[in-house]
């Protein structure tokens, strides 16, 4: 197998239902896929535009999850503190 750079090394993830580019790793959910999908290198993956869940291999580039990414860091307040919401 050569490294050509008309093919990558790892596939890039691309939705199977709506064929979007943007896929997020998905939280673990069940005993399977905490313990059992690792064995075989794979991972849930939710695609950013219609939602599917998937499984693709650990080594698809995927987003972290937006959960994961947007967290308020301690000791610093937001914009929207300020704001009185019901």
């Amino acid at each position: 197998m050569s490294d050509s750079p008309e093919r990558p090394m790892f596939e890039t993830y691309r939705c199977r239902d709506c064929g979007s580019e943007t896929g997020f790793r998905s939280r673990r959910r069940t005993f399977s896929e905490r313990f059992i999908l690792p064995l075989f290198l794979l991972q849930p993956v939710r695609c950013g535009e219609c939602f599917r869940r998937d499984y693709r291999l650990i080594f698809t580039p995927v987003r972290d999850r937006l959960s994961d990414t947007t967290r308020i860091m301690p000791g610093k307040q937001s914009t929207t503190s300020n704001r009185n919401v019901a």
